[in-house]
């Protein structure tokens, strides 16, 4: 009970800060001029050497903002997966929904791993052959509804074998 009430008045002190002086809202001039002029790259949204190419942060947004780029040289990853493509992400009709992220499975997309919300996370240094190499269990009706939305049907083909 006594964190409830430590949230509940650092929320509301917060949001009093927010009315009353404008904190966390109000541009400085130099960002504000950095703005106008283009100077400010954005951010890395997607993590390329993280990603093992599946296609399924593309297959799954719902505004088309996700498309697989070619890759100039494939990359093995493990025994019977290469990497061809990697996702890129067109800013203009993105609407950060995250459904490519919650999708990924090793969340290469806006480069931060977790469930919550990638802004609040951290840095996160990943591998993606040593995590295909790592063995896991999926459920098989889990696994049949992940799969429509991949592009490569291998892991189903395996499966039957």
């Amino acid at each position: 009970m006594e964190n409830l009430i430590r949230i509940i008045l650092a929320g509301a002190y917060t949001n009093f800060k927010r009315i009353f002086f404008a904190t966390d809202r109000v541009t400085d001039m130099n960002l504000r001029h950095d703005v106008l002029n283009g100077n400010i790259q954005p951010e890395k949204k997607v993590d390329a050497d993280a990603c093992i190419g599946c296609g399924g942060c593309a297959n799954v947004c719902p505004t088309g903002a996700v498309s697989m780029k070619k890759l100039n040289q494939s990359e093995w990853l493990a025994d019977g997966w290469a990497k061809t493509e990697v996702p890129e992400l067109d800013s203009t009709k993105c609407v950060v929904c995250y459904w490519c992220h919650d999708f990924c499975p090793i969340y290469s997309l806006y480069a931060y791993q977790g469930t919550i919300h990638p802004n609040a996370v951290g840095e996160v240094d990943i591998s993606p052959s040593e995590l295909l190499e790592k063995p896991f269990k999926i459920h098989q009706d889990k696994l049949e509804f992940i799969s429509q939305y991949l592009s490569d049907k291998t892991i189903i083909k395996n499966q039957k074998k």
